[in-house]
């Protein structure tokens, strides 16, 4: 059963980061009659029109809960795992389909990555500008998820990789 969402709600929309449901649109799309969420991104206030039956296959979900928010801690915090020693094209793209995901676990791995190969090597423009994305989509998230402010969650993640 796919999973419903009502005006208010406070979701993810991969890639995009934390959205507000402002409202529920009817459409006539090819003669077809379609439900669409209209979505407010919270960070730019882009306004996005997902289709209700897409909902699902395009990534729409709800804030992570206690339990994901720990899984995202844990992976942050672990040292050790194996870092893609691709090309940094390829290693770009890994990271990028990563973050399209929307998942907040996969996005905590690139930025654990990102931030312990920049204390190795200077980052290319397109990893530093990665970094920024998964920090910021990471920040947004869990300050909304635990209940504080965007500021102190970015401390505490610059602190991680200090």
């Amino acid at each position: 059963m796919a999973q419903t969402f009502s005006v208010g709600d406070k979701v993810v929309y991969p890639g995009h980061g934390v959205a507000e449901i402002t409202g529920l649109e009817a459409r006539e799309i090819s003669g077809a009659k379609l439900e669409f969420y209209v979505l407010s991104v919270l960070e730019n206030n882009m306004k996005v029109m997902v289709p209700k039956h897409n909902a699902k296959s395009v990534g729409l979900r709800m804030l992570v809960d206690e339990a994901e928010v720990e899984r995202v801690y844990t992976v942050l915090a672990h040292r050790g795992a194996k870092i893609s020693t691709a090309t940094w094209n390829r290693r770009y793209r890994e990271y990028m389909e990563k973050i399209k995901t929307g998942s907040l676990v996969e996005i905590a791995s690139v930025l654990r990555d990102l931030c312990i190969l920049r204390s190795d090597k200077e980052l290319s423009f397109g990893e530093r500008k990665m970094l920024d994305t998964a920090r910021s989509l990471l920040v947004q998230e869990l300050a909304l998820a635990k209940g504080q402010e965007e500021t102190a969650i970015a401390t505490e993640l610059d602190a991680m990789f200090a």
